[in-house]
C-alpha cells in the first residue's frame, strides 16, 4: 500500500488539463492571427518548418514530467517490511471503581482521582506488558480493549470520572467477569485481574466470579481504597445524604476484597498515600509465567520519491530536445 507523506503536493495534478486547454486556446489564437494576412493554407506553407504535431507531442512529454514532479515531490512510500513481531509479557486487566463513593476524600483529592494518578504511573513502567481497562459502578464497561498503546491507555484513563458509568452502584462481581471475557485469545496462562475499589459491594458476588476466574488461569488482585472509619461523599458543592436526610458515610469493605483476592488466587493491598499498592502487585505478575504475543507490523516505510523525480527529469529533457520545427532529416528520400 503506497502512504503519501506530502499528499498536498499531489493537488497540483489537476493543473495538468489545465496546460492542454491553454494549448489549445494558444493555438486558436495563432490561427485567427495568420487568418488575418490571408488564406490560412497559403501561410502555413509559408512555414514548412513549423510543426503543429511536435507541440502538442512536447506538451504530452512536459505533462508526464510535471506528473512524476509532483508525484515525487508527495513523498510516495510503501511499508517495505511486513515484519512478525513477537513480546513476552502479561495481560493486565485494570477494573476501576467510578462509583460515587470513589468521590470521598480519604486520600487528596479523592480516593478516584488518586488511583487515575496510580494507574498512570504503572503504565510508565510496563514495556511489553498489555493492559486493559474496566470502569464500573451499577454495571461494567471496557474503557479500553486489552493493548499496548500506552498512549491510549492514559488517554483514556485522564477521561474518566463518575459519570463514565450511567448506572450507580458497586458490581465488583459483574466487573471481574467482563475483565475475563475481554482478554485476547493469545493469552492462556499470563493474565491478571487488579480490581481496584473501596469493596462496597451491593449488586452481586465478587466472591464467586473470582473463584471462577481463578478456575480459567486467571489471578485477581484487589487494592482497597478508603478507610474503615468512613468519610462522606461530597456531591455538588454539598454531602450526600441518603433518602432520610442522613449523611452518607462510605467505608472500606476490607473483609470482601481480602476473600476475593483469596479465591481469586491473588494478594490484597491497602491503598495508602504514598504506596497506592499497585508497584508491589505489578511485581508479582512480573512472577509469572510470560506470555508470547505475535502481531503482524510494518517495521519502516520504504521511500520511493527519487525514482519519480528521476522519470520526471528524463520527461522533462526529452521535452526540451523535440522542439518545434519538423525534421530536415528523412529516412528514404524519393528518388534515391
Amino acid at each position: 500500500m503506497i502512504h503519501f507523506a506530502q499528499a498536498q503536493y499531489l493537488l497540483l495534478l489537476l493543473l495538468i488539463p489545465v496546460f492542454f486547454i491553454l494549448q489549445a486556446l494558444v493555438l486558436n489564437l495563432r490561427r485567427r492571427r495568420i487568418r488575418k494576412f490571408g488564406d490560412e493554407e497559403l501561410v502555413i506553407q509559408l512555414m514548412p518548418s513549423y510543426s503543429k504535431a511536435k507541440t502538442w507531442l512536447r506538451l504530452v512529454f512536459f505533462s508526464l514530467g510535471f506528473f512524476f514532479l509532483i508525484y515525487g515531490l508527495s513523498r510516495p512510500q510503501i511499508g517495505a517490511k511486513l515484519k512478525k513481531h513477537e513480546t513476552k509479557g502479561a495481560e493486565i486487566m485494570i477494573v476501576l471503581d467510578v462509583s460515587n463513593s470513589m468521590l470521598a476524600e480519604d486520600y487528596s483529592p479523592n480516593r478516584l482521582d488518586r488511583a487515575k494518578l496510580a494507574i498512570s504511573r504503572i503504565v510508565d513502567r510496563l514495556r511489553d506488558d498489555r493492559i486493559g481497562l474496566i470502569v464500573f459502578a451499577g454495571n461494567a464497561f471496557v474503557q479500553l480493549p486489552i493493548t499496548t498503546d500506552y498512549v491510549s491507555a492514559k488517554m483514556f484513563l485522564n477521561s474518566i470520572s463518575t459519570e463514565s458509568v450511567p448506572v450507580q452502584g458497586t458490581a465488583i462481581g459483574e466487573a471481574i467477569n467482563t475483565a475475563v471475557r475481554s482478554f485476547s485469545a493469545q493469552s492462556e496462562k499470563s493474565r491478571a485481574v487488579i480490581v481496584i475499589t473501596d469493596g462496597e459491594n451491593h449488586e452481586d458476588d465478587p466472591v464467586a466470579a473470582a473463584a471462577q476466574a481463578a478456575e480459567m488461569g486467571v489471578r485477581v488482585f484487589t487494592i482497597g481504597v478508603g478507610s474503615p472509619e468512613g468519610k462522606p461523599i461530597p456531591m455538588d458543592g454539598e454531602l450526600l445524604r441518603d433518602k432520610n436526610g442522613e449523611i452518607v458515610v462510605t467505608r472500606l469493605d476490607e473483609a470482601v476484597l481480602q476473600e476475593v483476592a483469596q479465591e481469586g488466587n491473588g494478594v490484597y493491598v491497602r491503598a495508602g498515600n504514598s504506596e497506592f499498592g499497585l508497584n508491589p502487585i505489578i511485581d508479582d505478575i512480573r512472577k509469572m509465567d510470560d506470555e508470547k504475543y505475535n502481531s503482524i507490523v510494518f517495521e519502516e516505510y520504504d521511500e520511493r520519491f527519487m525514482y519519480a523525480l528521476g522519470f520526471a527529469m528524463l520527461f522533462l529533457v526529452i521535452e526540451m530536445l523535440i522542439g518545434d520545427r519538423r525534421s530536415k532529416r528523412h529516412l528514404f528520400r524519393r528518388g534515391e
